[in-house]
């Protein structure tokens, strides 16, 4: 059975190599390719890979904003994130927000394809080039990752926080029903309960609490 890819890089040539040496292995699949974030998560919702290796400086949604999306809609789709300096303190944020690990863009080869291997087998998995204090602090954010027991966002149910992100990543109500395949108004009736749940006046401030939340 092959690991589902989707990868998420701004810049063509490196996306397209990438999947190039992701598909030269017999076990993995590129199911699709994004350019920017905001076509990564529609991706993503469309495909509902295994993995994403996502570029944290993604334009249109930065790739921090795109892995929370993403993680509150498909929480067993793994998003390894791809970066170039080894302190940058959004990687830290995106492992709090769902990321399932880091990887250097300076990594060898066989350390990425063992990466998305022991991610996919649920292994938090950093670049073996990391420092190590920052890595110290990059795993203790990841073993955090659950502590969204603690927000209001937990007393939403699946699809409600599934609504959430679908709104949170600028789709319209009938761009939300058409994908869950329900009608406009039961996905008016969801957002009205995230509304009373998060004790916020409308949308705007649920997406901004979604946003700014863990």
């Amino acid at each position: 059975m092959s690991i589902r890819l989707l990868i998420a890089e701004h810049h063509r040539l490196f996306r397209q190599s990438l999947r190039v040496l992701v598909e030269r292995e017999t076990n993995l699949l590129v199911v699709a390719e994004a350019a920017d974030g905001r076509e990564a998560f529609d991706l993503a919702m469309r495909h509902k890979p295994d993995l994403v290796l996502m570029d944290i400086d993604m334009p249109n949604l930065d790739g921090v904003t795109t892995t929370k999306l993403i993680h509150g809609c498909l929480p067993n789709t793994k998003v390894l994130l791809l970066a170039i300096h080894d302190e940058d303190t959004r990687i830290v944020t995106a492992l709090q927000a769902g990321a399932f690990g880091y990887i250097l863009l300076n990594v060898d080869q066989a350390d990425l394809l063992r990466i998305i291997r022991a991610a996919y087998q649920g292994e938090h998995v950093l670049s073996p080039s990391m420092p190590d204090r920052f890595a110290r602090h990059a795993l203790a954010a990841v073993r955090q990752t659950g502590g969204d027991s603690h927000t209001l966002l937990s007393g939403l149910t699946d699809r409600e926080r599934e609504i959430l992100a679908c709104a949170a990543a600028g789709w319209t109500n009938k761009e939300i029903a058409d994908h869950l395949c329900v009608s406009i108004e039961t996905v008016k009736t969801h957002l009205h309960h995230v509304y009373q749940k998060l004790s916020v006046g409308g949308r705007v401030e649920a997406v901004l609490f979604f946003l700014q939340e863990k």
